[in-house]
């Protein structure tokens, strides 16, 4: 058990690592991913919509270009280290596109996560959606601000 728990912890140690600024929007998108699609199977039950493996898969697919988004915002990262050293200029930036992508995408299944609840019925404080809908507009509008120039 203890080469399992020191494995683990090995291995979590040497993604944070990697991934810096990254890590934790990271591992709340995984935990956000999973606890959508679960609460999405559980309000399909108070819905309409009939549950097939087709809508199923639609889902999980859903969820690995949500992950490709991440990949492709790190990408932009990589290739403007890249140019930048190239040029000489003499900045290194962590995963800031990619970080913006994850945290978008966090919201994002933090509302879907809300929606599904509503919709089983569970009545939600009054202040949740609109906090989280607050943090989906600034993340918005500070990416956008950062990406214009003057």
């Amino acid at each position: 058990m203890d080469k399992i728990k020191t494995t683990l912890i090995i291995v979590i140690s040497a993604i944070m690592d990697f991934l810096g600024i990254l890590a934790i929007p990271v591992f709340i998108m995984v935990a956000c991913n999973i606890i959508d699609y679960i609460t999405g199977l559980m309000a399909s039950k108070y819905r309409e919509e009939q549950i097939s493996s087709y809508i199923g898969i639609r889902g999980i697919t859903k969820k690995v270009c949500m992950w490709l988004l991440v990949l492709v915002g790190s990408f932009i990262d990589i290739i403007i280290n890249y140019t930048a050293e190239y040029m000489g200029i003499g900045f290194k930036i962590p995963f800031i596109v990619a970080t913006f992508v994850a945290v978008w995408i966090v919201v994002n299944e933090m509302l879907s996560i809300l929606e599904n609840i509503i919709d089983i019925g569970v009545v939600l404080p009054p202040f949740l959606m609109p906090i989280v809908r607050l943090i989906r507009k600034e993340v918005e509008s500070v990416a956008g601000e950062s990406g214009q120039t003057n």
